[in-house]
């Protein structure tokens, strides 16, 4: 069963002022419409700035995304203002239309033009992305091997593509999301357990130490 909604003299001060504006009519709205527009758009530019590292998009084309996923978000509020439900500020509840819009304009922008596939060289990586001591690199191609064992037979298949896909090819999560439809979260979710795998492994094979462990070094 859905929460009700607050009564809006329950809401916060600026949230039941943000719901009256854009309730009303004429002037008053469109006024409303055109700062909170201007509010999503500052939050898409710090958006896809944050995460430009991680995708193909630059330059003019990054900025034309933040303002798609602004308007985008602005329809997509306006359209459901009638299903706040005042659990957060109004404003925040609007911010995350736009990050979501933002996440899921650049997944399909990196599957329009992906990078060329790395070859196996990308394997020989893996011990600084598990956290492996650097002391500890001679023992590298054990580590290696291991990580690869595990990866083929232990995890399930699923656990291997995205596993593959995040930390082995280096795909940006949200590209991953989009082209799978899953939630960020859940692919969290599924990266979490497949390194717990492969860390149970590298401690059991003494790679390795469980979080506390003494150690020789």
């Amino acid at each position: 069963m859905e929460p009700a909604r607050l009564s809006a003299k329950d809401l916060d001060e600026e949230s039941s002022a943000w719901l009256r504006r854009l309730g009303a009519g004429g002037g008053e709205r469109q006024a409303a419409e055109r700062e909170l527009h201007a509010r999503l758009v500052r939050i898409a530019l710090a958006e896809v700035r944050r995460r430009s590292a991680g995708t193909p998009v630059a330059g003019p084309e990054l900025d034309d995304v933040a303002h798609q996923a602004a308007d985008d978000a602005m329809v997509a509020i306006l359209g459901k203002l009638a299903g706040f439900r005042g659990e957060s500020r109004f404003i925040t509840w609007a911010y995350r239309f736009v990050v979501l819009e933002v996440s899921g304009k650049l997944g399909r922008h990196y599957w329009r033009s992906p990078p060329v596939a790395l070859d196996a060289g990308q394997w020989e990586r893996l011990p600084d992305r598990l956290g492996v001591d650097p002391a500890r690199h001679a023992e590298a191609a054990g580590v290696l091997a291991e990580v690869r064992r595990v990866v083929d037979e232990e995890l399930t298949a699923h656990q291997r593509r995205v596993f593959t896909a995040i930390v082995v090819d280096e795909i940006p999560l949200d590209a991953l999301a989009a082209r799978l439809g899953l939630r960020r979260n859940a692919l969290y979710k599924v990266i979490f357990d497949a390194r717990r795998k492969i860390r149970r492994a590298l401690v059991a094979n003494g790679y390795l130490q469980e979080p506390g462990g003494s150690g020789d070094e």
